[in-house]
């Protein structure tokens, strides 16, 4: 077992060097996606690790990772306060981290639609009470082994990254998140049912929401999400096109 807990962090370890020649400019600056993050939302980043590579290749999207906004906390006591995220990093596992360890990177902001701020509390104290726990290992082995196998076909790739120990104390990111919106009982992709009910008479149509086991959520799940308000900072401030300067010679 020893044995076994080694070779999987050496793995995670090499799975989780930055690839830079597949680094993107962020999208937004980081000062203004500080200030456009709410408690509660769900930033998703676009790595550039190997670990990075198989998840958007597995899930087919441009995200591989999912972390939960907290607001503005100090990282360590007596130390300023910093916009903080709660993740689940491959090598550190469950973990406060400062919004600047993305600030590099593309992002996107997914919003939970009018979720009350006790609610809320709920939400950010589920994923507190995890910090600490490790990454699931296995997990870093079924990953490693699309890097040296042949393509995965498409109706295996969303269960081979679902695989896993279980085992309640490890975690991935995307399925942590979505235990704690399942705690809460909100809605990320539920199997959606439509069936036929009579009231006052008449016949009515009503959906039925089944939950998903959490293991098969993804990061881009949060992202194509129906119940999820898609946050582009730079719209927030008011943005006119009208109001942009271009080159006068048309070059970039």
């Amino acid at each position: 077992m020893g044995l076994l807990r080694f070779a999987g962090r050496r793995m995670a370890h090499f799975l989780a060097q930055p690839r830079r020649r597949q680094a993107r400019p962020p999208t937004s600056d980081p000062q203004l996606l500080a200030r456009t993050l709410r408690r509660g939302d769900v930033l998703l980043v676009e790595g550039n690790s190997r670990f990075s590579t198989a998840i958007k290749y597995l899930t087919q999207s441009t995200w591989s990772h999912a972390a939960l906004y907290i607001g503005e906390e100090a990282l360590e006591p007596g130390g300023p306060r910093r916009p903080m995220l709660i993740d689940v990093d491959v090598e550190a596992g469950v973990r406060r981290v400062p919004l600047d360890a993305f600030a590099d990177g593309h992002t996107r902001i997914c919003r939970a639609y009018g979720l009350p701020p006790p609610v809320i509390d709920q939400l950010v104290g589920f994923m507190r009470a995890r910090i600490g726990y490790s990454y699931d290992l296995k997990n870093v082995f079924d990953l490693a082994r699309y890097l040296i196998l042949p393509p995965v076909p498409g109706h295996m790739r969303r269960r081979l990254i679902a695989l896993g120990s279980g085992e309640p104390t490890k975690a991935i990111c995307s399925t942590l998140l979505a235990q704690a919106f399942e705690s809460i009982r909100y809605p990320i992709l539920p199997e959606i049912e439509t069936v036929l009910g009579h009231a006052g008479g008449r016949e009515q149509q009503r959906e039925i929401l089944h939950i998903r086991n959490y293991s098969l959520y993804t990061p881009r799940d949060f992202d194509v999400s129906p119940f999820f308000e898609i946050v582009k900072p730079r719209l927030q401030l008011g943005f006119d096109y009208r109001a942009l300067q271009w080159s006068e010679d048309g070059n970039p």
